[in-house]
């Protein structure tokens, strides 16, 4: 893999930073799969199915999602 820098609101940033190694890896698979699809030029509606396919296979559902956005909140 390699890194690549992107802007995003501070307080996406802030939640990204303070989470845990294992959240930050699953917020990564997340991403490579959004942007695998908007390169690919595929719908959003199906950007975002497959999203939310990787991310459950990934163990990554609302409960967590929603404690990821929470996390910089405490």
């Amino acid at each position: 893999m390699e890194t690549i820098s992107i802007e995003v609101e501070p307080e996406i940033a802030r939640a990204y930073q303070n989470s845990s190694s294992t959240k930050r890896k699953k917020i990564q698979l997340t991403f490579n799969v959004l942007f695998k699809q908007i390169m690919n030029t595929r719908s959003l509606e199906d950007i975002i199915q497959e999203m939310q396919a990787q991310a459950k296979a990934n163990g990554l559902n609302q409960e967590s999602l929603d404690e990821i956005l929470n996390e910089g909140d405490d």
